[in-house]
C-alpha cells in the first residue's frame, strides 16, 4: 500500500502542483458585461491537505492573461458581475471558516469589502438585480444539509460550547435547517428577508423589479425538495402566489428580465442540483405553462438573453449540447455539440457570452485538463488552460471510446470504455455512476479519479455504463428505473460487459465492479445476483431501504424510486435491498463510507460488511471520519485511490504482468 500511496500522491502532485499557487481547476465562470473578461473561481492546492483553496480570478478573453483578484484567507468563490460592470459580488468565508458571506469587489480600484453579514445563516447563491442596485441571496441556516452531490453533510453549527454530558435533541424543525431568500441593497447596505418563515427556499431568482420567483417546500429537510413547487413572492408586500406544482422535481430556475416568463427544468431526479430534463416555460402573470421541444436535449442550464430568446444547454446521448430557443417561433436551434468536451460539476453548465447566443465555459474531457473557453458562432476556442502536467498521468489511456449495445429487451444502452495500451482482451473494471438519474460524460480524471489513471497504467480497462435511468436519453428512458432498481438497469450493466467480452475487449475471468451511491447499491446488488466478478468496491451505498428511509436525510427519495412503503412487509423495500441477498455473495468486497454522510449513512455500508462476513465472504469496511457522501478531501482522496487499486490488484488483475487474460 505504501508504494500505491506514493504513486497516487505523485499523480496529484503532477496535475495540481501543490504549493505553487498555480490555478489547476476552475468553476463558476461568467463574462463581464462588455465581453472583454471572464471571472471565475480558480482553485489551487497549498498542500495535499483539505479542500483546494479558491480565489476570484479574471482572465482576459483576448490574451488569456490571468489575474487573481481576491486574497482570502480561507475561500472566495462564485463571482458575479453587476450588470453595469462596476462591481463583482462574490462569496467568502474569510470571517469564519464555512460561513460564506457576501463581498463586493470594486472593478475600478480592485478593493473588496464585506457586505452586512447574515448572522443566522450563510450565503449559498447570489444574483444581481437588472438595475445593479440589489443582490438577491439564497441563505442557508448554519447546520442545513448540503445536497448529496455536494457531499451530503450537515454544515457547521455555530452554537455555544455545551458540556460533554449534555444530550443532543432533535425535533426535525430546528431553525438552522431552513433556507430563506434575502436581498442586499447596494447603496444603503441594508439586508432584508424576502421569504416568510413558513417556506423553505431551495432556489430563487429575480422576476422583474418587484418580485422574485422561487422553488419552495413547506419543510426544511433535504427530502422535502422532492415535492417542491414554484411560487412568486412580492418583494414589497411579501405576498406569495403559487405558480406551478409539478409532477416530478424542479431545478435550473430562471426568469426573463421583465419578469414576464419563467423558465425551469422539470424532470424525475435523484439529487437536488443534479436536475436534467424537460424545459418548462411559465407565463408569470397567468401561470399558463407549456413544454417546448429542445432538440432532444435533457436540459441542465438556462439563461434568458431577452424575453424572446433563451440559452439552453444539456445532455443528449454522448454529447454536451448548446442551443438557442426562440420563444415566439417555438424553435430550438442547435449552436454547438461535442462528445469530447463538457464542463466540470454535476451537469453541463456553460454561461452566456453577451446576448448573441455565444457562450463561455470551463471545458474539459477525459484527455483535456480544465480550460477557460468560448463558443463563438458555434466554434469552440480555448482561451486559458490549467493543464499543469495532465499528459504525464494519462499515458496509460490509449483511447476513450463511446460504446453502445443492445439490452436484453432490445433497448439501446450507451456508455464509455477507457482502453489501456496493449492488446485486448483487458481486465475490466465496471464503475456504475450515482443517481440513478445521473450520467457518465467526458470529465477530467485529475480531479478525484486517480484510481482510474493508476489502473489504466496497469493495463486495466474501465467501463462506464449509462444504464436506463441515466440522463441524456429523454424522460421515458429515465422513468424506466422507477420501481425497478436492480431490475432492467442491472441487466443493462451486465449486457454491457457481455458486449465487451464478445468483442474481445474484456477478459471474462478478470472482471470487477465498483460504484458510488446508487452505483454502490448496484455493486452490492450485482454480487448477490451474479458470480462473474472477481472483486467489488461499494462506495457510499444504499443497502437496506428501511434504514435508508429512516436514517438518511433524503427519505422521500426511497418511496419515489421504489414505488412502495416500508409499512408493507415483504414489499419492494425488502425485495430491492442488497442486504437481503448478501448471503449469496462470494465476491471479495471493499466497502467504503464517510462517517459524516447524511445521504447514505455509514450504517448502510456497515450492515453489508457484517452480512458478508456472516456469509463467509471476504469483506473489508473502510470508514473515513471526515468525509460525507463520497471521498472528496485530501489526503483521503490519495488514500482512497491507493485502496481501490490495491483491492483490484489483489483480487482481479492477472498475477503477473506477462499473464494472458482469457
Amino acid at each position: 500500500m505504501r508504494d500505491l500511496h506514493e504513486e497516487a500522491t505523485l499523480i496529484y502532485r503532477t496535475v495540481r502542483q501543490p504549493g505553487t499557487t498555480q490555478v489547476s481547476d476552475a468553476t463558476d465562470v461568467e463574462s463581464s458585461p462588455d465581453g472583454r473578461f471572464a471571472v471565475f473561481s480558480g482553485a489551487w492546492l497549498d498542500a495535499l491537505e483539505g479542500w483546494p483553496t479558491t480565489r476570484i480570478c479574471r482572465v482576459d478573453l483576448t490574451s488569456g492573461d490571468l489575474a487573481v483578484l481576491s486574497h482570502g484567507p480561507n475561500h472566495d468563490r462564485h463571482p458575479r458581475y453587476s450588470p453595469d460592470g462596476r462591481y463583482i459580488a462574490f462569496l467568502s468565508d474569510r470571517r469564519r471558516s464555512g460561513d460564506f458571506q457576501l463581498f463586493l469587489l470594486d472593478c475600478g480600484s480592485g478593493s473588496s469589502e464585506p457586505a452586512s453579514p447574515i448572522e443566522n445563516g450563510w450565503v449559498e447563491s447570489l444574483q444581481w438585480s437588472h438595475d445593479s442596485t440589489q443582490i438577491l441571496l439564497g441563505v442557508a441556516g448554519h447546520g442545513a444539509d448540503l445536497a448529496g452531490a455536494q457531499g451530503g453533510v450537515r454544515t457547521s453549527l455555530h452554537q455555544p460550547q455545551q458540556p460533554s454530558w449534555k444530550p443532543r435533541t432533535e425535533t426535525g424543525h430546528e431553525a438552522y435547517r431552513w433556507r430563506r431568500a434575502w436581498a442586499y441593497d447596494v447603496r444603503s447596505g441594508r439586508l432584508r428577508q424576502l421569504s416568510d418563515d413558513s417556506i423553505n427556499v431551495w432556489e430563487t431568482v429575480w422576476c422583474g423589479s418587484t418580485s422574485i420567483v422561487a422553488i419552495v417546500s413547506g419543510r426544511p429537510d433535504e427530502g422535502a425538495w422532492y415535492n417542491a413547487r414554484v411560487v412568486v413572492i412580492d418583494t414589497e408586500t411579501g405576498a406569495l402566489r403559487e405558480l406551478f406544482k409539478p409532477r416530478d422535481q424542479l431545478g435550473v430556475l430562471t426568469a426573463s428580465q421583465t419578469g414576464r416568463y419563467v423558465a425551469i427544468v422539470e424532470a424525475l431526479c435523484s439529487d437536488r442540483l443534479a436536475v436534467a430534463g424537460n424545459l418548462l416555460l411559465i407565463e408569470a402573470s397567468s401561470g399558463r405553462s407549456f413544454r417546448p421541444a429542445t432538440q432532444a436535449i435533457d436540459v441542465t442550464h438556462l439563461e434568458w438573453l431577452s424575453d424572446d430568446r433563451l440559452l439552453v444547454a444539456g445532455h443528449r446521448g454522448f454529447e454536451s449540447v448548446l442551443g438557442l430557443y426562440y420563444l415566439h417561433e417555438d424553435h430550438c436551434q442547435e449552436v454547438w455539440r461535442s462528445d469530447e468536451i463538457t464542463t466540470p460539476g454535476i451537469c453541463f453548465r456553460p454561461s452566456a457570452l453577451g446576448d448573441s447566443g455565444d457562450a463561455i465555459l470551463i471545458g474539459e474531457g477525459f484527455v483535456r485538463a480544465p480550460e477557460i473557453a468560448t463558443i463563438r458562432q458555434g466554434r469552440y476556442g480555448a482561451v486559458r488552460s490549467f493543464d499543469l502536467g495532465y499528459a504525464q498521468v494519462t499515458r496509460g489511456l490509449h483511447a476513450a471510446e463511446p460504446t453502445a449495445w443492445m439490452a436484453s429487451d432490445g433497448l439501446e444502452i450507451q456508455g464509455w470504455l477507457l482502453r489501456p495500451r496493449g492488446p485486448p482482451p483487458h481486465p475490466l473494471l465496471m464503475i456504475v455512476h450515482g443517481g440513478p438519474v445521473w450520467q457518465w460524460r467526458p470529465t477530467w480524471l485529475g480531479r478525484t479519479h486517480g484510481a482510474i489513471l493508476m489502473l489504466l497504467e496497469r493495463g486495466c480497462a474501465v467501463f462506464l455504463p449509462n444504464p436506463r435511468g441515466s440522463t441524456g436519453r429523454g424522460a421515458e428512458f429515465v422513468r424506466y428505473v422507477l420501481g425497478d432498481m436492480g431490475g432492467a438497469d442491472a441487466s443493462d450493466c451486465l449486457s454491457g460487459i457481455d458486449h465487451l467480452v464478445s468483442r474481445g475487449l474484456a477478459a471474462q475471468r478478470h472482471l470487477a465492479v465498483m460504484g458510488f451511491s446508487y452505483g454502490g447499491f448496484m455493486t452490492s446488488w450485482l454480487i448477490g445476483h451474479d458470480q462473474r466478478f472477481a472483486a467489488a468496491i461499494s462506495v457510499s451505498p444504499m443497502i437496506n431501504y428501511v434504514t435508508q428511509h429512516l436514517l438518511s436525510n433524503i427519505s422521500d427519495w426511497v418511496p419515489l424510486f421504489l414505488g412502495d412503503t416500508y409499512h408493507r412487509p415483504g414489499g419492494e423495500y425488502h425485495e430491492r435491498s442488497p442486504l437481503m441477498y448478501a448471503h449469496r455473495a462470494r465476491t471479495p468486497t471493499l466497502n467504503i463510507c464517510g462517517a459524516l454522510d447524511r445521504s447514505a449513512p455509514a450504517e448502510e455500508a456497515r450492515q453489508f460488511h457484517h452480512a458478508l462476513l456472516e456469509a463467509g465472504a471476504t469483506s473489508v469496511l473502510v470508514t473515513y471520519p471526515e468525509e460525507g457522501h463520497g471521498v472528496r478531501k485530501f489526503p483521503a482522496v490519495i488514500d482512497y485511490a491507493a485502496r481501490v487499486v490495491s483491492w483490484i490488484e489483489q483480487y482481479m488483475m492477472p498475477k503477473s504482468p506477462e499473464a494472458k487474460c482469457p
